[in-house]
């Protein structure tokens, strides 16, 4: 992910896969970016969408998108927690 990226334009990026909850871009102890971001869907099929993403490009250049399986799950467990009676 190019430096100079906003979470705006990272949400702007995904949004036609889901409802973006949340990015987070990391940066190291002086604050500057890392060059890569974690984006939070609300939706579990946004997930799989957001994958259809890979290798397309934002500010020229080539993404490439990764599922964290830990935390695909704690979505999914969040989400099923929501629709499903206890």
């Amino acid at each position: 992910m190019d430096y100079s990226c906003t979470p705006e334009e990272v949400q702007q990026h995904f949004q036609s896969c889901g409802t973006v909850n949340r990015v987070t871009i990391l940066t190291d102890k002086f604050g500057q970016p890392k060059g890569f971001a974690y984006v939070e869907f609300i939706e579990v099929d946004a997930v799989q969408n957001a994958v259809l993403l890979n290798e397309s490009e934002l500010h020229g250049r080539q993404l490439k998108v990764y599922v964290l399986l830990y935390y695909f799950f704690t979505l999914l467990y969040t989400y099923t927690d929501k629709v499903l009676p206890k």
